[in-house]
C-alpha cells in the first residue's frame, strides 16, 4: 500500500472518526468495487472475519452490479449471484486492520467502528506488453484500484 496521494471523495469529519486509504493495489476494479458496497455498514471486526471467510471459500460476496456470467452461490440471504474474491479481500483486511490502528492512535474504542463510507475506484492503468510469436508484442493494461475506508465509532 502507499501513502494517500489525493484527498477522500467525502469530507467527513469528527471526534469519533477514523480513516484510511490505499492507492492503485493491484486488484480488480469490479471486485473491489462489489466488496465495498457489501463492507459499509457493517463494524469492522464483522468485515475482516468475513473476509477472512471469503478467503477460505466459505461465504461468498454477493455481486450486486457486476452479475454477468457470475455463478450462484449457496448461504447469501436474499441474493444468488456471489464469488470469492481472495486476493481483494486480501487488500481489504490489510486497509481494515490500519483503519483499526489509526482510530486506536487517535483514542478510539476499536470494538466498536461502524464503517460510515467504503469506497473503490479505478485507479492508474500501467502499459505492459505480451510477447507473441515472431517477435510481435500486443499491448496490455493492468488494472489498479485506490480503496477508502472511514469508520466512526458508535456508542
Amino acid at each position: 500500500m502507499t501513502m494517500a496521494r489525493t484527498l477522500y471523495s467525502q469530507k467527513i469529519e469528527g471526534d469519533n472518526v477514523a480513516r484510511g486509504k490505499a492507492n492503485e493495489l493491484p486488484i480488480s476494479p469490479k471486485h473491489a468495487i462489489e466488496i465495498a458496497g457489501f463492507i459499509k455498514g457493517k463494524t469492522t471486526t464483522e468485515a475482516i472475519s468475513y473476509l477472512e471467510q471469503v478467503i477460505e471459500k466459505k461465504k461468498a460476496i454477493p455481486f450486486r452490479t457486476f452479475t454477468r456470467n457470475v455463478a450462484h452461490k449457496r448461504g447469501l440471504p436474499g441474493w444468488d449471484a456471489g464469488r470469492y474474491p481472495k486476493k481483494a479481500s486480501e487488500s481489504y483486511i490489510k486497509l481494515l486492520e490500519s483503519v483499526n490502528k489509526n482510530a486506536e492512535y487517535v483514542g478510539l474504542d476499536t470494538s466498536n467502528l461502524l464503517i460510515i463510507h467504503a469506497s473503490a475506484n479505478r485507479g492508474r492503468g500501467h502499459r505492459g506488453i505480451f510477447p507473441r510469436a515472431m517477435g510481435r508484442a500486443t499491448p496490455k493494461r493492468r488494472e489498479t484500484v485506490n480503496i477508502e475506508i472511514v469508520v466512526r465509532e458508535v456508542v
